[in-house]
């Protein structure tokens, strides 16, 4: 079938509509039936014909030349005007870092950074963002129990087998430097406690607060001086006094950066995915074979693939993490399920994402490999991630470092202009708190729970469907949102209000 050739519509200049006759306009308008030849010598032989002829040919000519050169200038202007919408940053309403602790916590300080009985070990798991989580809750407890903090110790991850120690991820000197008047931190526990046997708690029960912690514990330390804690994930509350939220904040945003090798090469695969078009956008797609399991959910575009999920959850049902007594179908609907590449295409092009859209894709090898990656390679080509854009011999460093190869996919995501993921996460969460925190950069949230209704109604127009999907992310694009307008919410994803402030918060607060 032949392409069909799109129309044009483009505004004439009035002066040259007035300079044609209606008669004459009429002819260039409808093409005219083959005149006779007798009728077109005696037209030809008649002078005014030719001075007409003339007059259409030169109004004609310039019309011509000045749309020509107003579609150039068009181009050359905005070459991105019918979508550049969607590189819309949100509008941050001013909103800045604000990391201003009371007198109290200040005056405190001193006693907390020359004590030298109380040492606090604690051992963080997961990946690299979930350590991320516990390391900042560690740094909290410790303050909390005016403690000494031992450089946190990385589980060997069961899953990658990732043996990386905190300095191999993290800035080390810089760890203790930004967090210097806030906790002393030492890098192992001195000679005088080396004989002690650290005290393992393993009952600290799930969101408690600071009069727990210090009821529960500062008896151990008097008695033994050295605690050990691990498995700190979601055990401290989410709703602690101001002073302690802006401390996780600080940890979260200011203290906990990546090792210089790390930011090194993250910062130069930025530069890559910037080119000459000068921004990107970042996915982070969910899509291993261990997240559709635990997640009971199915890839949805293969059979195939979709078997072999469903088998290993019947070997594994202990892998499946909640909701059990949810089918995959309710489960889709109610959200719970990361979007496949069809649906993450989908939704990318009724949120307006230009074709040739430069995308960086973070995440684990997807369960089908390249294929299931074909559906949004295919109507975005300029589809790359890390191994794509290194150089031979960039990467030697990082292979077998699981917790290496996700920092450095964070920053490259951390840096895009607009970023995306497919399902919740810690990742997702990190770079979310970290986006609000710099300045509210876009950061869409796909409304799953109401949007995946009209995915499967196939009778919606495509017009219509867009529209529908551009309605229901309005809101979903990254711009401020308080922590107190919804229970359990973590400070370092919704910063507002105790780590950031606009000048209208500072006034009032004056």
């Amino acid at each position: 079938m032949a392409k069909q050739k799109k129309q044009s519509y483009i505004s004439v200049p009035s002066q040259i509509i007035t300079s044609i006759s209606s008669s004459s306009l009429q002819s260039l308008l409808i093409s005219p039936k083959k005149p006779s030849k007798i009728k077109t010598t005696h037209y030809l032989k008649n002078p005014k014909t030719w001075f007409l002829s003339l007059i259409l040919f030169t109004s004609l000519k310039t019309l011509l030349t000045l749309l020509k050169l107003s579609s150039f200038s068009h181009s050359e202007t905005n070459p991105y005007q019918e979508s550049s919408s969607f590189w819309n940053q949100p509008n941050g309403l001013s909103f800045k870092p604000c990391l201003d602790f009371t007198s109290n916590y200040k005056n405190t300080t001193e006693e907390i950074k020359t004590g030298r009985t109380k040492y606090l070990i604690i051992v963080v798991s997961g990946g690299v963002n979930q350590q991320r989580n516990q390391i900042v809750d560690g740094v909290v407890i410790s303050r909390i129990l005016g403690a000494t903090l031992v450089i946190p110790i990385l589980q060997v991850n069961v899953i990658w087998g990732d043996e990386s120690e905190f300095s191999d991820i993290f800035d080390l000197d810089h760890f203790k430097k930004v967090l210097v008047d806030d906790v002393r931190i030492v890098s192992s526990l001195p000679s005088t406690h080396l004989m002690w046997k650290p005290v393992e708690d393993k009952k600290m029960p799930p969101d408690v607060s600071p009069e727990w912690i210090r009821s529960h514990y500062l008896k151990k330390f008097r008695r033994d001086g050295v605690l050990l804690l691990r498995g700190l994930d979601s055990r401290l509350s989410k709703h602690l006094p101001s002073d302690l939220q802006k401390l996780r904040c600080k940890v979260a945003f200011n203290a906990l950066k990546f090792a210089p090798r790390i930011m090194e090469l993250g910062n130069k695969l930025t530069e890559r995915m910037r080119n000459k078009e000068g921004r990107y956008l970042a996915l982070h797609l969910r899509m291993e074979k261990d997240v559709w399991v635990r997640t009971g959910c199915l890839p949805g575009f293969s059979d195939e693939y979709d078997a072999i999920v469903t088998e290993e959850r019947k070997l594994h049902p202990e892998l499946l993490t909640s909701k059990s007594n949810m089918s995959y179908h309710e489960r889709k609907l109610a959200g719970l399920c990361p979007l496949n590449t069809f649906e993450m295409t989908r939704l990318l092009k009724a949120l307006g994402a230009p074709k040739d859209s430069r995308i960086y894709w973070a995440g684990g090898n997807p369960l089908g490999g390249e294929d299931a990656l074909l559906p949004l390679k295919n109507e975005f080509p300029n589809l790359y991630n890390k191994d794509d854009l290194v150089e031979p011999g960039e990467l030697e460093p990082f292979v077998g470092k699981a917790s290496l190869l996700a920092a450095i996919d964070y920053i490259v995501a951390e840096n895009s202009d607009v970023f995306m993921a497919s399902h919740g996460g810690n990742m997702g969460h990190a770079i979310q708190g970290r986006r609000a925190y710099a300045g509210h950069k876009k950061f869409i949230t796909p409304n799953k729970r109401h949007m995946l209704a009209y995915f499967l109604n196939s009778s919606i127009p495509e017009t219509k469907f867009n529209q529908i999907i551009m309605d229901l992310h309005r809101d979903s694009m990254g711009q401020p949102e308080m922590r107190s307008s919804k229970l359990g919410r973590d400070v370092t994803k919704f910063p507002i209000p105790e780590c950031m402030c606009n000048d209208s918060k500072r006034h009032s607060d004056g």
